[in-house]
């Protein structure tokens, strides 16, 4: 029996948010991937966007790793896994190094994973060093193995990066300052992978301008250990669970539909832009997503929404997350106010904001049993319904969502990560 398995890993993060993280991880995945290495991909905290790109730059599945949302044991067998699977594992972080409760240096120090930095050098010389000094020395029990430039102007000027830093921090590459490879955004985050078409190309040519300066160092392996994990009850054989999945409703952990697959549901997946009907099901999942970008072709699926509140009045198992709750109300509007009727599930509306409404981690108490998720919104909601239950944010944020619930209709802001609680996710799609 496999006790223990060794894999070189990296942890990817940066003096804060907008440096450059997702471009600099996924021009490292595909760059190593064109070398022949099989490579592995994470996600600190939950994100559902980054994954999407990093993805498609490795060619697997891009998992979540969060210590509070997904729990230590979890991050650990994913990780215990990956190893036995690949050549090299990075994991990209969230927001700045020591930012958030748990942070990305929370999980890099709890889980000895070496870490690089990735510094905007645009507007810098020496000071490149500076900063590297700065985080590396700044938690006494992180490991910092190397640093990254982004935005530089010229060879000469990542010279001048690389000569700054000390003998103790490996140089391991740079981006140079050029829109061609920018990531496109919106709110939210980047436009989701499937939506560019030419992601390959634009991965492509971060992986080409990566490889003009790139460094071929890798920490040495890191030893992980298998958990102990229950293995998933099978309490959904043979149900049969409808999932939206488009550019409307795209947010969906991979790892929440491997739970559903391992309790023995048949996941039927149809797309509601695309004007699928609604198949054949014992129960109807409707993920988060930019609903509030098709609010026309969404408002015009009136067969669709009659479908659904068939299925709710027939006492049949609906969730509804975040974008999913907005096409479950009555009307939903964009932010220059052109308002749409939506499915008529719950009696209200709502309206995209200019800025972000919430933000933060969330525990929520169900007569299921407790999940844990996160909510990242900018819309406000009016929905004329007594909550069954409010989240709880683990750090004392503002942010406690309204959980709805209508029949076997459990609408939320929430996204749930379900391994969190294997059984209580599975009870939401059982009669």
């Amino acid at each position: 029996m496999t006790t223990t398995r060794e894999c070189p890993a990296l942890l990817v993060s940066a003096p804060a948010s907008g440096q450059g993280k997702t471009s600099v991880t996924a021009a490292l995945a595909r760059w190593h991937t064109q070398q022949g290495r099989r490579v592995r991909v994470f996600k600190t905290g939950p994100d559902f966007l980054d994954p999407m790109v990093l993805e498609r730059a490795s060619g697997t599945p891009a998992y979540q790793l969060d210590l509070w949302m997904c729990g230590e044991a979890d991050v650990r067998q994913r990780l215990f896994d990956a190893a036995g699977a690949c050549d090299l594992i990075l994991v990209e972080g969230v927001m700045g190094l020591f930012d958030g409760d748990p942070s990305s240096a929370d999980l890099a120090q709890q889980l000895a994973l070496p870490v690089m930095t990735v510094i905007d050098g645009s507007a810098m010389a020496q000071t490149f060093g500076a900063v590297a000094c700065g985080m590396a020395s700044y938690r006494k029990k992180l490991s910092m193995y190397g640093v990254a430039a982004n935005r530089i102007g010229s060879d000469y000027h990542a010279q001048l990066l690389r000569n700054s830093l000390p003998p103790s921090l490996h140089w391991l590459g740079a981006l140079p300052r050029d829109e061609a490879l920018a990531l496109p955004e919106r709110h939210l985050g980047l436009i989701a992978a499937a939506e560019l078409e030419d992601i390959d190309a634009r991965l492509d040519a971060l992986a080409k301008a990566w490889s003009a300066h790139a460094s071929i160092s890798l920490p040495s392996p890191i030893r992980f250990k298998p958990q102990r994990i229950d293995p998933v009850p099978m309490q959904l054989h043979k149900q049969r669970i409808a999932i939206a999945r488009d550019a409307a409703f795209c947010f969906i952990y991979q790892a929440n539909l491997d739970l559903l697959s391992e309790a023995g549901a048949e996941l039927r997946f149809f797309s509601p832009l695309a004007g699928d009907a609604l198949p054949e099901c014992d129960a109807v999942w409707l993920p988060g997503g930019y609903p509030e970008l098709h609010l026309t072709a969404l408002s015009a699926r009136r067969d669709l929404h009659k479908a659904l509140r068939e299925h709710r009045d027939a006492e049949k198992p609906l969730l509804a997350e975040c974008g999913g709750l907005l096409f479950g109300l009555e009307s939903l509007a964009d932010r220059e106010g052109n308002e749409a009727p939506m499915a008529g599930l719950l009696s209200g509306r709502a309206v995209l904001q200019s800025r972000l409404v919430a933000l933060g981690l969330q525990s929520v108490a169900l007569p299921e049993g407790k999940l844990r998720g996160h909510t990242f919104h900018h819309t406000r909601a009016w929905i004329d319904e007594k909550p069954l239950a409010h989240a709880f944010n683990p750090n004392n944020g503002p942010c406690q969502e309204a959980v709805y619930r209508d029949r076997r209709l459990t609408a939320s802001f929430v996204h749930l990560y379900f391994p969190s609680n294997p059984l209580a996710a599975q009870r939401l799609f059982l009669p």
